[in-house]
């Protein structure tokens, strides 16, 4: 399935929606609520979010791109990078303040554009 970037989003900064991704998960880790991202996102439906659908975020966030990777059970850098065509040197660029040895179950990284 594909999804078209929201051309109207004021911050340009977007979430790409992961399996078991929810607005409230969303909210939490943004810093932000469920009100703010449907103000935002006023044609997304709430209980049916499609995985690699991209939701405009309220503010600008630390990450550049505005996408992130949200660590699931055994993944590494190394798997990331493969999997999102880029380097793990480039991922710890962009992520300074993460251990890569001690990776954390639901952390977001920034990935690159």
């Amino acid at each position: 399935m594909n999804f078209k970037r929201q051309n109207n989003c004021p911050s340009d900064s977007y979430w790409t929606i992961r399996k078991g991704d929810t607005l409230y998960k969303i909210a939490q880790t943004i810093d932000t609520t469920i009100p703010e991202i449907l103000r935002l996102n006023p044609n997304i439906k709430p209980t049916n979010l499609q995985v690699g659908q991209q939701i405009c975020l309220p503010k600008e966030l630390p990450c550049p791109s505005g996408i992130y990777w949200r660590i699931a059970e055994g993944d590494t850098l190394y798997q990331i990078a493969i999997e999102t065509n880029t380097t793990v040197d480039e991922l710890l660029e962009l992520n300074p303040n993460i251990d890569p040895q001690n990776l954390q179950i639901g952390q977001n990284i920034c990935l690159p554009v």
